[in-house]
């Protein structure tokens, strides 16, 4: 699709409903509350609802008064363009998407490789680091000034779906974004902190029991996590910790793809699945045998089954994967609707 058609849409338009998937992350955020920004500039008007509220750690963010969380009530709010930004699945923003029942125009901008194109525009590029660089680009198509803190947005974005800059998803393009928004002097240290220096005692205490469970796969290849209810029940974290057992996980030598199942609290039998490589197995293709997606290095999937058997399963096709031998696992198997990151 053509960014000429997003401008278009843009411009045609003049009351806008913004929305990204459920779990909200820096990047979901940044994109977000920046195209948010990026509107009002335009004199539009935009509302920026989602099923979950502002993550832990986001506190520092601009414009965050401007985030509403979904509840029954919003359902008569008037919009002429319903937008999901940094969404794979339609399904994704929870239940925001049923906000849409006047079918107006979807506006689908993405970097997931398995977005479904559901929008009635679809802007998708797997090859962007994240939707905050898109929506940069988006400034600059409209030749839309950016300010400081659309920089912070943005920045942060960018930061947090490249790792840090460490992924291959980091591109010269992408650096040269960030160099551009450096020159707002961002506080870096203090973003830095804020996103990942931030955890509560209680939770780092919660890390220490999780990590001796850590098992190995496949010569040391394929290296695994689980996370049960009898751990978190009782106990509401602050912190979403995945990603720092996941990069725990990735820092293993010769450790080739890194799983993480997590029991959903209070749901029976089914299991949060998050998978992230180093490269050379496509996890993308793997969560979307069973439903889910993502990115080539990073994808996710919600599995019906308890977690022995969830675990099982999905170490039996990263193991295929790793072979390239014909699957163990029919298709036949019944599964939850996936989630991507």
């Amino acid at each position: 699709m053509s960014l000429k058609k997003v401008v278009a849409c843009i411009k045609n338009n003049k009351n806008f409903l913004i929305t990204s998937h459920t779990n909200l992350e820096g990047d979901a955020l940044g994109s977000e509350l920046a195209f948010y920004n990026l509107l009002k500039k335009l004199g539009k008007t935009a509302t920026v609802i989602n099923e979950d509220s502002l993550p832990y750690g986001y506190n520092f963010f601009p414009q965050k008064n401007k985030l509403i969380k979904y509840k029954d009530n919003l359902k008569n709010i008037e919009f002429d363009c319903f937008v999901a930004l940094d969404c794979s699945d339609l399904n994704r923003t929870g239940e925001v998407y049923r906000l849409n029942s006047k079918k107006k125009t979807i506006l689908n901008i993405d970097h997931h490789i398995s977005n479904k194109k559901f929008g009635n525009i679809n802007w998708v590029e797997p090859h962007a680091s994240s939707c905050s660089e898109m929506i940069y680009k988006l400034y600059q198509a409209l030749r839309l000034p950016i300010d400081k803190d659309t920089a912070i947005l943005l920045y942060t974005g960018i930061l947090t779906d490249t790792g840090s800059f460490r992924y291959s998803n980091a591109t010269s393009f992408t650096h040269k974004v960030v160099s551009r928004l450096l020159k707002f002097n961002l506080d870096i240290p203090q973003i830095y902190k804020s996103v990942y220096e931030n955890i509560p005692f209680e939770d780092i205490k919660l890390i220490t029991r999780i990590l001796p469970g850590l098992r190995q796969e496949a010569k040391g290849r394929v290296i695994w996590f689980q996370i049960k209810q009898n751990m978190l029940r009782n106990k509401k974290l602050s912190f979403d910790l995945s990603e720092y057992i996941l990069s725990f996980g990735r820092a293993i030598k010769d450790a080739q793809v890194v799983v993480l199942f997590k029991e959903n609290l209070g749901v029976k039998n089914e299991i949060r699945v998050n998978f992230r490589s180093q490269g050379k197995v496509d996890v993308n293709k793997i969560a979307s045998f069973f439903g889910g997606g993502g990115h080539k290095t990073a994808s996710g999937a919600t599995v019906k089954g308890n977690i022995g058997q969830v675990r099982r399963r999905v170490l039996a096709k990263i193991k295929e994967d790793l072979k390239g031998t014909v699957p163990l696992v029919s298709n036949r198997v019944r599964y939850l609707r996936g989630q991507s990151l």
